[in-house]
């Protein structure tokens, strides 16, 4: 995108990025359906036993597509949420020139103060780390909040504590599932490499010296090329083994999203070769690995979120789930409510 914004300017770029990137749908119901189901297939036994059950996979691999679901429900829904699922990342790993991707504000209010310095925006340019940066911190809270449920509805003294814990224990296993949903669906659009890239739909009007397609790709690659020929156990085997990054959740999405954006020529350089035309088996791998990266992505997140959850605090007055799982606090008045 640097050539064209020395030759047209930001306001050409704008223009053109406003008529242009109306809302996709990332990876089609067949797409998230394998990620969310294939993520928590393969969570490993240190996780609670209800998210590793039959239903739990069929449940999220049905809740992953909630947010493509959510669309047309009204204008004042839509204009904020769309721009959730992606990210216009220019070649140089930066956000219309105003900030790098490795340099993101912590707060989505930081970033939009930075983009309209350039006269651009969030909606404009897209939140997609954020999205994902949020469902894992909402995530990492529900498991807080599980753990707590769980070790007072077994240990603590007074009888309708613990049937109050346990009838919230069952409320936030049906809330974990759906925002796990949820978090395996910004997760899955961070995979798809046209989904974080100013390229979203055809080359653009970026300098092009090797000719790239100006056609429309994007929901046919997401959509009917993978229904048709991608499969589970394709998806299975793509998967690379769990990686602790020792770190927190905005340097892994930093990386994760850079990662995706290098496969952004890639995927030209072969629809160009015509791989993704009918069942070709270098497309089909293709599709398969991004979709891979994007199951292994999310059991990764969700198994560093139960981690973290292990030394959170939930209820108001706080109370640490160190304690409560150590039979030191009943947390009836935290979690009940005392007013």
């Amino acid at each position: 995108m640097i050539g064209f914004l020395r030759g047209a300017g930001l306001a050409g770029v704008f223009a053109i990025n406003c008529l242009t990137s109306a809302p996709a749908l990332a990876w089609g119901a067949s797409g998230h359906r394998l990620i969310g189901r294939e993520a928590v297939a393969s969570l490993p036994a240190e996780l609670p036993a209800f998210l590793r059950t039959t239903s739990a996979v069929d449940a999220v691999g049905e809740l992953a597509r909630e947010p493509d679901r959510w669309k047309d429900s009204g204008r004042t829904h839509d204009a904020d949420r769309d721009p959730a699922h992606f990210l216009d990342l220019d070649d140089d790993g930066s956000v219309f020139g105003a900030v790098a991707l490795n340099a993101l504000p912590e707060t989505r209010g930081g970033y939009d103060s930075a983009l309209r310095k350039v006269g651009a925006d969030s909606w404009k340019a897209g939140y997609l780390p954020y999205s994902i940066a949020d469902g894992w911190q909402q995530l990492a809270k529900d498991f807080a909040y599980w753990r707590v449920d769980a070790a007072a509805a077994a240990g603590v003294a007074d009888i309708a504590h613990r049937s109050w814990f346990g009838s919230d224990l069952a409320q936030r296993q049906a809330l974990i599932l759906r925002d796990l949903g949820v978090l395996a669906h910004y997760v899955g659009d961070g995979s798809q490499p046209l989904h974080v890239s100013t390229h979203f739909n055809g080359w653009g009007p970026a300098a092009n010296p090797e000719g790239f397609t100006q056609a429309r790709v994007h929901a046919v690659f997401e959509g009917e090329f993978v229904r048709n020929s991608v499969d589970a156990r394709a998806v299975r085997a793509a998967m690379p083994a769990y990686v602790d990054c020792h770190c927190d959740i905005a340097a892994w999405t930093v990386a994760y999203l850079t990662a995706t954006q290098r496969q952004v020529v890639p995927f030209y350089r072969l629809q160009k070769a015509g791989g993704f035309v009918g069942g070709d088996a270098r497309g089909a791998a293709f599709a398969a690995a991004r979709l891979g990266a994007g199951a292994a992505a999310l059991r990764d997140l969700v198994v560093d979120a139960w981690r973290a959850s292990a030394t959170g605090r939930v209820g108001w007055p706080a109370v640490a789930v160190t304690d409560v799982e150590a039979g030191r606090v009943d947390p009836y008045d935290s979690l009940f409510g005392s007013d």
